[in-house]
């Protein structure tokens, strides 16, 4: 690293643990990370009240850290990381611990920062949620990056499609199913309410659902049981579903 200042000046860091000091309210915190990042008072100010408006913590700007929830630690840790204004966001685990409402808005707030030319980096274990912000993905397996050629086989094998009707349970659906399908009753698994069907490409799940509806079946639920990050995922580490 020849220019470690001009690295930490261009990327911001969100830790999984918030690491805060607890006696310093959300105010303080962000103006106090603005002036070690060498910004004057009025511009470290303005720059905390800007992000405690876009990070939902105007309500606990002078609330000290050490009384928040997990997901509000996750917000103020955002927040930390883009008092700079950076062009890298390097975020550990960002939506962990965040209420359904907050991480609709995670997602919103990232595709708008990566919208306006940031690099972001997301490493995450939460894979659902990684399927809806994210353009692309690296897997690590035993402590390696995996190919590129091997993700995208693992991703174009058999996937899981729950399929439920809106008329009958999924032991009764069975068999209208499978024959639309072409397939055998017996070998198609009940899990709840759903059917579950493989499926090896969207395509032929496109194709799939045109013949359910073909054969004149109400279809009230047609989804991939897994998002797609984690079917490569479990299909990588040899434990797909």
């Amino acid at each position: 690293l020849v220019d470690a200042a001009g690295v930490r000046a261009i990327t911001g860091w969100m830790p999984d643990a918030l690491g805060a000091w607890p006696s310093l309210t959300s105010r303080e915190t962000l103006v106090t990370t603005g002036r070690l990042y060498g910004f004057d008072r009025a511009r470290a100010e303005h720059s905390a009240a800007r992000l405690l408006d876009e990070l939902g913590l105007r309500e606990l700007a002078d609330t000290p850290a050490r009384v928040f929830s997990r997901g509000q630690k996750q917000r103020l840790g955002l927040a930390r990381a883009l008092v700079h204004d950076p062009r890298v966001l390097l975020l550990d685990e960002p939506a962990s611990g965040l209420d359904p409402q907050a991480r609709v808005e995670l997602r919103t707030l990232l595709r708008r920062l990566a919208a306006e030319g940031r690099t972001i980096l997301i490493s995450s274990h939460i894979l659902s949620e990684l399927d809806e912000v994210v353009d692309d993905a690296v897997f690590l397996s035993e402590g390696a990056t995996v190919s590129s050629e091997r993700v995208a086989a693992a991703a174009t094998r058999l996937r899981t499609w729950r399929i439920r009707l809106a008329d009958r349970d999924a032991p009764a659906a069975a068999a209208p199913v499978a024959e639309a399908l072409g397939l055998d009753p017996a070998a198609i698994p009940v899990d709840r309410r759903d059917l579950l069907v493989s499926i090896d490409s969207d395509a032929s799940a496109a194709s799939a659902l045109a013949a359910l509806v073909a054969a004149g079946l109400p279809v009230a639920e047609f989804a991939a049981a897994t998002g797609l990050l984690e079917h490569t995922f479990l299909d990588l580490e040899g434990g797909r579903p």
